[in-house]
């Protein structure tokens, strides 16, 4: 596979995805994929990887479902050894594939880096921001870790449900919680 030119804006690329191992022998790579639905992900091309050398642009010309995600053929990527290279690599794609969200909805990356503030007990504290989401079947939980000016040095995991997030405001890259700021889980 031939370099390409390193995508023009790097800070807009999104994880989509990620390339777990070879199926056969003929290039093809097992795919995780991080979107909803699943399938999504082969509409949002082109995918980049993070290579030793820098970026690096795959396009895929051929996919299918297998028992547990997909596999995906690279262009140029006809051998098993060389697809071993791909390995355990997040796929990027720029956040200007996805379609508009929903009105009220947001794309979990845009949540990345919104200033979490909790309004608990009256006042405002700054509890961090978010670093990212965990699916969790039950609901989506926010991994807020602490900044400078946060009330504390302690990373906090918070419900993203209707009770805890108060409100989103992407253009003030801020999120209002009402979460106690005190709140400790312990193993009682």
């Amino acid at each position: 596979m031939s370099a390409a030119k390193a995508p023009e804006n790097p800070q807009n690329l999104v994880v989509a995805g990620k390339i777990s191992t070879v199926h056969g022998v003929k290039g093809w790579l097992k795919i995780h994929s991080f979107t909803d639905p699943e399938s999504n992900l082969f509409d949002y091309q082109p995918w980049w990887i993070k290579a030793a050398s820098g970026w690096q642009r795959l396009e895929v010309d051929q996919f299918r479902t297998v028992t547990k995600g997909f596999i995906a053929h690279f262009r140029g990527l006809d051998d098993r050894e060389d697809a071993r290279l791909y390995c355990q690599r997040e796929i990027y794609v720029s956040a200007e594939v996805f379609p508009p969200a929903e009105e009220g909805a947001v794309y979990w990356h845009q949540l990345q880096g919104l200033r979490v503030v909790s309004t608990f007990a009256g006042g405002e504290q700054l509890l961090g921001e978010v670093e990212g989401l965990l699916e969790t079947g039950a609901n989506d939980v926010l991994v807020v870790r602490p900044v400078a000016g946060s009330v504390d040095h302690r990373e906090r995991l918070i419900p993203y449900i209707d009770q805890c997030v108060l409100e989103v405001d992407l253009d003030a890259r801020r999120m209002i919680v009402d979460w106690d700021p005190g709140f400790e889980t312990r193993n009682d």
